[in-house]
């Protein structure tokens, strides 16, 4: 069994103006991904390989955007950080 290593996040606006957030993990990243992604992290180099939000590329720390993140989703960063081997 492959360990998942990437968390992936799409956001899609809506009709009605709200933004909704498809999140993923992966065990690689395709260069769909790469285009159509809004957010890629890499747990096993603890890396944020894309943060792109409105067509703007947004500066961004590991440490920000994991702890961002934590809250909303802790059993799947739990999950990313324990099989990239990371101490949580």
């Amino acid at each position: 069994m492959t360990n998942m290593r990437y968390l992936l996040i799409t956001f899609m606006k809506k009709a009605d103006g709200k933004i909704d957030e498809q999140l993923q993990v992966a065990k690689s990243i395709k260069p769909r991904d790469l285009q159509t992604c809004n957010l890629i992290l890499d747990f096993k180099e603890k890396k944020v390989e894309k943060c792109m939000v409105n067509g703007s590329s947004l500066p961004t720390t590991w440490e920000s955007i994991t702890e961002y993140y934590k809250p909303i989703y802790p059993s799947i960063i739990e999950r990313l950080e324990t099989e990239a081997g990371l101490e949580n």
